[in-house]
């Protein structure tokens, strides 16, 4: 991709799944990479296996606290960023009248408020310095609900709602956009599905599978380089064909 080569790369929840793929993507396309998660297991594999990037920072995006004292670290690193990828997110399988408040909390402390807490801090530098891109992760669970998902589709509802008022309030300076997938084969897809949950929902999807995490890491490093310049304000559906037919109206989640 044009216009990622050494450019300062921020990545949340970039120790599993989807944003470890696109640490993978933006390193080999020769950015400055940091990843940011919660996980200190994960934090220290992901260094270990990634030694090129520039730093591996442990902070809950859901601590306030956490996000500044992450921003803080990375001024002193490189005083400022150009992209950031608000990937960080996680979500629990269960009956709407089941959901605890604990559990509803979690899910949008995280999904939700965590994303607002990173993107505000990233908007500021990057307005002040009169650049940047914001990725958020959306999700087509924001634009066609799931059942047992209801705090997760929720969140992502939510996202995809911030992000078209983040691109309207920050243009030009800052370009605004999403990305909202559909099912994607991660470790926290795996821990909620079984086998076959996988196979019944893959013959729902008009390409008959899951996507892997370096297909959305692809569109990820698309859509934050030079070759996208006038894409803003949408969150990009790259779900297999799930929505082209209104699937989700009868879709097994």
């Amino acid at each position: 991709m044009r216009g990622l080569t050494d450019k300062r790369v921020v990545i949340t929840g970039g120790a599993s799944g989807i944003g470890l793929a696109t640490a993978r993507r933006f390193l080999d396309e020769g950015s400055r990479v940091v990843v940011i998660d919660r996980n200190a297991d994960a934090c220290a594999r992901t260094a270990s296996e990634l030694p090129a990037l520039q730093a591996v920072i442990e902070a809950d995006v859901s601590q306030l606290v956490q996000v500044e004292r992450a921003f803080a670290q990375l001024d002193e690193a490189w005083g400022g960023l150009d992209i950031l990828i608000n990937n960080a997110g996680i979500s629990l399988r269960h009956p709407f009248l089941e959901i605890t408040a604990e559990q509803w909390r979690s899910v949008l402390d995280t999904n939700l408020t965590g994303l607002f807490f990173v993107a505000q801090q990233a908007a500021r530098r990057m307005h002040a310095a009169g650049s940047g891109v914001i990725v958020n992760m959306g999700s087509m669970n924001g634009v066609i609900a799931c059942p047992h998902y209801a705090d997760y589709n929720a969140s992502k509802a939510g996202v995809i709602e911030l992000t078209r008022t983040m691109a309207l309030e920050l243009a030009p300076q800052v370009r605004v956009l999403g990305v909202s997938p559909g099912a994607v084969l991660t470790p926290m897809q795996e821990a909620e599905y079984t086998p076959e949950m996988f196979a019944s929902l893959n013959e729902q999807i008009p390409l008959k599978r899951h996507a892997r995490p370096e297909e959305i890491a692809a569109l990820f490093a698309f859509l934050a380089s030079d070759e996208a310049p006038y894409i803003a304000g949408n969150s990009v559906i790259i779900d297999g064909g799930e929505s082209a037919g209104g699937l989700g109206s009868h879709v097994t989640c």
